[in-house]
């Protein structure tokens, strides 16, 4: 029999199937789901900003870095949060930062490098803004009177969890074309304008110790988000790469982690002192009200660490009892060394009867 009889006796001949793209299952499909991910092209063209209509992404980039700075160094000066809160909402700072993270995914040097660029200079540039408004601060200011500025000079541990989960929370924006860019722009902008801001105006002021403090800040959030975006945008993309393209950025994954690593030591040290500072505080507050308890009309108002001093401000109608009771109460409880400050307000509350 010839070999044509022979394949038509096996009936018509399949052609294999076609290879079909594995939809994610789990988490990442409910994440990123194959049909509304946006492909490796669409996102570099909206994170490079070197890419496509660069005079139109720019001048946008620089426009709106440059009113978001103002407005955040207006109100962090102002003590508005209002105000702060419209500063991060159009600050566009966290484009160049994902695009840092897309980059490192792509092993894309170019990228990389061209949205740190953008970064590092926007950093400049918005530290500036802050300097130039911290001039018309007279010279007694107490930066440490203003909540906006003491509530980004002391970042903590908690900072960094959030920073990442914004990170995460912009990176699925991002990926995703049924969300809406509105979303991860403002999720991405959260803490990078305003701490900028507040460190120029800390320089102004001759306060570097704060400036350092809002610059760790800073630093330690744009880190968060990098990892974040790297680890999102790496797992989303893995299958668009060849095992090639997926090795290139094994160093940079290993900066990204040491950077985390040294961000995180002073993060963690700061966060240390905090809980020690509430719990010596805590314990004070204790030892005062014991110590007043005896003094009709006498009550603690509040107490305050800063350095090795104890502020404790009470309102004591008559006479002060004896400081050296408190003082004594107070060893074992705090560390010794710390100063003990007694700031009274004399005053009693009088029925002045009603207004006719």
């Amino acid at each position: 029999m010839s070999d044509d009889a022979r394949k038509s006796t096996k009936g018509p001949q399949q052609s294999p199937p076609p290879e079909v793209s594995p939809t994610p299952g789990g988490l990442l499909g409910r994440l990123l789901p194959l049909e509304q991910r946006k492909n490796a092209d669409e996102l570099s063209d909206k994170l490079d900003l070197t890419h496509g209509d660069t005079a139109a992404k720019q001048s946008a980039f620089w426009i709106m870095l440059v009113l978001s700075g103002v407005i955040a160094a207006a109100g962090v000066i102002g003590d508005s949060t209002a105000t702060v809160i419209g500063a991060m909402i159009i600050a566009p700072l966290g484009t160049p930062i994902m695009g840092m993270a897309l980059g490192v995914v792509l092993g894309s040097g170019r990228v990389f490098r061209a949205s740190g660029v953008f970064v590092v200079t926007a950093v400049l540039v918005v530290i500036t803004i802050g300097l130039v408004f911290s001039l018309g601060l007279p010279s007694s200011t107490d930066l440490l009177a203003n909540p906006q500025i003491t509530s980004r000079t002391s970042p903590t541990l908690v900072d960094m969890v959030a920073a990442i989960a914004t990170g995460f929370a912009g990176a699925v924006g991002l990926a995703r074309r049924d969300v809406s860019d509105v979303l991860p722009g403002v999720a991405i902008a959260i803490s990078l304008v305003p701490p900028l801001a507040v460190v120029g105006i800390c320089l102004g002021q001759s306060e570097p110790a704060l400036a350092m403090g809002a610059l760790l800040l800073f630093a330690s959030n744009v880190l968060a988000m990098v990892l974040a975006g790297t680890l999102m945008f790496a797992v989303a993309y893995a299958s668009d790469r060849t095992a090639e393209e997926r090795s290139k950025p094994r160093r940079s994954y290993v900066t990204i982690a040491t950077l985390m690593v040294l961000v995180l030591i002073p993060l963690a040290g700061n966060t240390a002192s905090t809980l020690l500072i509430n719990t010596w505080t805590t314990r004070v507050d204790a030892a005062a009200e014991d110590w007043l308890a005896t003094t009709p009309g006498a009550q603690v108002i509040d107490v305050t660490f800063a350095a090795q001093t104890a502020v404790i401000e009470v309102l004591i109608p008559g006479d002060v009892p004896p400081t050296s009771t408190l003082v004594d109460s107070l060893k074992g409880q705090v560390p010794s060394g710390v100063e003990v400050i007694i700031d009274v307000a004399q005053g009693s509350r009088q029925n002045a009867g009603e207004v006719a």
